[in-house]
């Protein structure tokens, strides 16, 4: 039985591991390489084991041999397990959808050496060492489902799907999530099903769009794009690889990232792996690059104008060239500057109202992703009246969200 060693990895990394960025949909296809890969010549039996702490669904599934295999699709990846022929009990294949939230992702260890926060467990069968392919998500935002079918409402795959994802925007730019900016329509799941908040900086900025720039007038002026009917073949795929337009940067983008290869995704990657990765970015968090925040929270990286519809009193960041340059992860991008309201004790005793936690954005199920945490938008706090014999509360600026959202509804 081949073990793949190069695959197997039992010490664990933490959130701060470059391989922890936000999974978008190069990601999963790449953690769908990894399965197919390594659990390829692996005999898997018994049951699956899911952890305690996990609100996920258990998964009924028991046999005495099967294969495990990978398919993603866009911002999902289902699992398959394939009882073989005389496994016991009889039963048919069973089918899992996964969500990778913020953390998740695939690792194969040795079953006496899991990792922290492998929330689902597949153990492989005897005889010879006994490995365990484990779905880990350290911040438990993943999820899963029993069935195999994708989530309902996510468009066409944009790396396997290219021809109906395209057909699927230009047919529904009168869906109101059109009138946002094309940063914030790209995280729509609905029609953009596998980009993310990297990609989406890296594309806009090849075609030089401003971020805020509103979504509808961006994508109208594809429709009327045709090639010429004198063209040949070749001359029509060398003038669309020359001049590609946003939709098509939507395909080419991601399978840029899929092509950088290594050793798929999650902890096993190196740093020379993500060294690759680093250096292929253009925009997305590096040096000279200004950021916003949108209207869900999330940072948006570009260069120049940020757009007609850029949030009003957002204050621009530029990412400095100096000093030793983050990581690009998504979990944590540019924390915001230490909170410098009075603390609650001092609050008390100047009599300054407590402070209010922030309303949750609006937002369609479709257009915020459905493993991503909720986070709060910049509020304004009501001034309270003055009392005779007190001061009058000096104005606390809100906390600005510190974690960012994975797409939405869909994401």
């Amino acid at each position: 039985m081949h073990t793949w060693p190069n695959l197997l990895s039992s010490s664990p990394t933490g959130p701060g591991h470059p391989s922890h960025r936000m999974p978008e949909g190069p990601e999963l296809h790449l953690a769908s390489h990894f399965v197919n890969e390594a659990c390829r010549e692996l005999v898997f039996g018994g049951c699956v084991e899911k952890s305690p702490v996990s609100r996920n669904p258990e998964v009924p599934f028991e046999s005495s041999a099967y294969h495990i295999s990978a398919l993603a699709r866009g911002k999902e990846l289902r699992l398959t397990l394939s009882p073989l022929p005389g496994a016991q009990p009889p039963q048919g294949p069973l089918a899992l959808v996964f969500r990778f939230g913020m953390t998740g992702s695939f690792q194969l260890v040795p079953s006496d050496a899991l990792p922290p926060h492998a929330h689902l467990r597949f153990y492989t069968a005897p005889p010879g060492p006994r490995l365990a392919l484990c779905f880990v998500d350290i911040r438990r935002f993943g999820h899963w489902d029993l069935g195999g079918k994708w989530q309902p409402g996510r468009g066409p795959c944009v790396l396997l799907e290219y021809e109906q994802f395209r057909e699927n925007v230009l047919r529904n730019l009168a869906d109101k999530a059109f009138d946002r900016p094309i940063c914030e329509a790209l995280l729509d799941q609905r029609f953009f099903n596998g980009i993310g908040n990297y990609l989406r900086a890296e594309i806009l900025y090849r075609l030089r769009i401003p971020p805020f720039e509103k979504a509808r007038t961006v994508l109208e002026a594809l429709q009327q794009r045709r090639p010429s009917p004198e063209l040949t073949l070749s001359q029509k795929i060398r003038a669309k690889l020359q001049n590609p337009d946003l939709l098509e940067l939507c395909h080419s983008v991601p399978k840029e990232v899929v092509q950088l290869g290594g050793k798929g995704y999650g902890p096993e990657s190196t740093e020379e792996d993500f060294a690759a990765f680093r250096a292929w970015l253009r925009c997305y968090g590096t040096p000279g690059m200004s950021s916003l925040r949108d209207r869900h929270g999330r940072t948006i990286w570009f260069q120049g104008d940020p757009g007609p519809l850029a949030p009003k009193g957002g204050k621009s960041r530029k990412k400095k060239s100096k000093g030793a340059q983050r990581g690009p992860e998504d979990q944590v991008e540019n924390p915001p500057p230490p909170n410098k309201a009075p603390s609650r004790t001092r609050r008390a005793r100047r009599g300054l109202p407590e402070q209010t936690a922030a309303q949750q954005p609006e937002g369609t199920s479709l257009q915020r992703d459905p493993e991503a945490p909720c986070v709060p938008e910049k509020g304004k706090r009501r001034r309270q009246p003055a009392t005779s014999g007190r001061r009058r509360p000096q104005k606390i600026k809100a906390d600005t969200p510190s974690l960012e959202p994975e797409e939405t509804s869909a994401s």
